[in-house]
C-alpha cells in the first residue's frame, strides 16, 4: 500500500471500540524473534553512545545507548539502567525487529507530535519550547520529586501563556497518589488539559483518579503509560476500565508489530510515544505511529530535541509540528565523537549477552 500524507495535530478520540480478547502475553518476557540473529552478528554491529541532554530529563544529563546495525537498517536497544533483564529483553526484540525485519507497510507519511517540557522551572519553558518550533500539542512532565503543585502549576501557565491555543497533556509518571492526583488535576484542569498521563503508580488507582475526575465534572482524560508497558499483561488497564486512552511505545512493548497487535486487542485511542531514543529509536515509533489504522492524537516522538546531539546528521525532530516518514542511518563520525567509555560499552556489552540468552529461551 502506498504510504499517504496523515493529518496534522491532534482529533477528536475516537469512541472505545468495544471489549478486548484474548492475552497478548502469558509473562513478562516476549517471543523472540522467529529468525533471532546469533549474539556475535548482533555484538559485529554495536555502537554504545552517550549523547548529552539539553536539560534533565528522567535525572539524567547524557543518555547511553547500544546502537546494533542489521540488513534491514538500525535498531536501538536503550532501557534504562535500572530494568531488569527481563523488563529488557522487550527492548532487544524491538532493536532486532527494526535491524533485521524492518516495518509494516505505512498508512500515513506525515506524524504529528507533540513538543516536551520537562519539569524546569517556569522561567525556563520558552526556552525549551523554542527547540520545537511550532507545535499544536505540549506534553508537560509533572509530579517530579522535590518539586511542588505549585511549581507544576506555574509551569503549565507558561506553556498556556506561550502556546495559547495547544493541546497540553501532563505526564506524572505514577508520582501522585489518589486524593493527590484528584487534588492536583482538578486545579491543573484551569488550563485546559487534554488528558493526564498515568498520574498513579497502579491500575487500580487510575480507575479510581478516573471515577473521581468523571463524578466531579472535571474534564480531564487519564492515559495509561507505566500500567501498559510495564506489566506482564499489556491488556490489563483496558479490561479495568481504568484508562481513557493508552501510551504505546515499540521499544517496551517489544516492536512496532507487538504494539499494534496490543492496540487492537485493547480497543482503546492510543498515543504513540518514545523512551528518551536517538532518531534510531524514534524511527521505530514513527513506523508505529504510521501504520496505526487510527491516530487520534499528536505523538510523542519529538525528543531528539532534547538531545544536544544524535546519532545521525539528519535527524527526526519536528518541522512545523510534524515529522515526514523516512529512515535514518546512523553517522560513523557521530557514533565515534559519541562513543562511551570502554567500562559502559563493556557494560552494555555484557547486558547485551544476558538478554540475548533470555531470548534465546523463547526461540524456534
Amino acid at each position: 500500500m502506498a504510504a499517504q500524507a496523515g493529518l496534522r495535530g491532534p482529533a477528536s478520540a475516537p469512541a472505545r471500540r468495544g471489549p478486548v480478547s484474548g492475552r497478548l502475553y502469558s509473562g513478562s518476557m516476549p517471543t523472540a524473534p522467529p529468525d533471532l540473529p546469533a549474539i556475535e552478528e548482533l555484538v559485529a554491529g554495536a555502537h554504545v553512545v552517550s549523547l548529552p541532554m539539553r536539560v534533565k530529563f528522567r535525572g539524567i544529563m547524557e543518555r547511553e545507548s547500544l546502537l546494533l546495525r542489521g540488513p534491514a537498517g538500525w535498531g536501538e536497544f536503550c532501557p534504562f539502567p535500572e530494568y531488569g533483564d527481563a523488563e529488557a529483553s522487550r527492548w532487544l526484540a524491538a532493536a532486532i525487529e527494526s535491524g533485521w525485519a524492518g516495518f509494516p507497510e505505512p498508512l500515513r507519511a506525515v506524524i504529528p507530535v507533540n513538543a516536551t517540557v520537562p519539569a524546569v522551572a517556569a522561567e525556563r519553558v520558552p526556552e525549551v519550547l523554542a527547540r520545537f518550533g511550532r507545535v499544536d500539542a505540549v506534553k508537560v512532565k509533572v509530579a517530579e520529586r522535590g518539586q511542588t503543585l505549585d511549581d507544576d502549576a506555574a509551569r503549565l501557565a507558561a506553556v498556556r501563556s506561550a502556546l495559547p491555543d495547544a493541546a497540553i497533556r501532563v505526564d506524572a509518571n505514577g508520582g501522585w497518589d489518589v486524593p493527590t492526583a484528584v487534588e492536583a488535576l482538578t486545579r491543573l484542569a484551569g488550563v485546559g488539559l487534554e488528558y493526564a498521563e498515568q498520574p498513579v503508580p497502579t491500575i487500580e488507582g487510575l480507575a479510581e483518579v478516573r471515577r473521581a475526575l468523571q463524578l466531579a465534572g472535571t474534564p480531564v482524560l487519564v492515559a495509561a503509560d507505566e500500567s501498559v508497558r510495564k506489566e506482564s499483561d499489556p491488556l490489563k488497564v483496558a479490561r479495568a476500565g481504568a484508562a481513557d486512552l493508552i501510551v504505546v511505545k515499540v521499544a517496551p512493548l517489544g516492536g512496532v508489530r507487538r504494539a499494534l497487535d496490543i492496540v487492537a486487542q485493547a480497543g482503546l485511542p492510543a498515543v504513540v510515544s518514545s523512551a528518551l531514543d536517538t532518531s534510531v529509536g524514534i524511527r521505530a515509533g514513527l513506523a508505529l505511529a504510521a501504520a496505526l489504522p487510527e491516530l487520534p492524537y499528536a505523538c510523542g516522538l519529538g525528543t531528539v530535541s532534547l538531545f544536544e546531539s544524535d546519532v545521525t546528521t539528519d535527524p527526526l525532530v519536528a518541522d512545523d509540528g510534524a515529522i515526514r516518514l523516512r529512515d535514518v542511518s546512523a553517522d560513523a563520525g557521530l557514533l565515534e565523537q559519541y562513543a562511551a567509555s570502554r567500562e559502559r560499552r563493556d557494560w552494555w556489552l555484557a547486558r547485551l549477552r544476558r538478554v540475548h540468552s533470555l531470548l534465546q529461551v523463547t526461540s524456534g
